[in-house]
């Protein structure tokens, strides 16, 4: 599995949101051996950023986010705003959806989007809210 996680890219402090993927959730029934949803995710989420704009959004696989049931998991982070956990989100398709929505996040002094702002998928995916605690700056 550590042939799929990558060192965090460096972050630009407090402006910055941090995409957390969960690299280790299957595919539910799916093939063992085919890539895992995360990886596939969190690869085109990184190309995206590479193409355009990086707006201080930032891409970073994790080992698990206890979230099995409900691949594709991913938390939304940023210095002194609430995370935020999605869960069932389409590795393929969620890309444009997660990096939208992780400009509105960034966007808010506290990471709070307004319900009627956000994605249906992003409405529906919610597993849960934590508030602001502090984040270690990647090394």
């Amino acid at each position: 599995m550590s042939d799929l996680l990558e060192p965090p890219r460096p972050g630009t402090g407090a402006d910055c949101v941090r995409i957390l993927v969960c690299a280790s959730c299957r595919a539910a029934g799916g093939d063992p051996d085919a890539p895992r949803p995360g990886a596939v995710l969190a690869a085109g989420l990184r190309q995206a950023l590479d193409a355009g704009d990086r707006q201080a959004v930032t891409v970073e696989t994790v080992e698990c986010l206890s979230v099995c049931k409900r691949p594709c998991t991913v938390a939304l982070t940023g210095e002194g705003r609430w995370t935020y956990i999605y869960g069932d989100l389409d590795p393929a398709m969620g890309v444009e959806t997660l990096l939208t929505f992780a400009r509105q996040y960034g966007s808010t002094p506290d990471g709070i989007v307004p319900w009627r702002e956000r994605a249906e998928a992003i409405r529906k995916g919610v597993v849960a809210r934590l508030p602001p605690l502090p984040i270690a700056s990647p090394q």
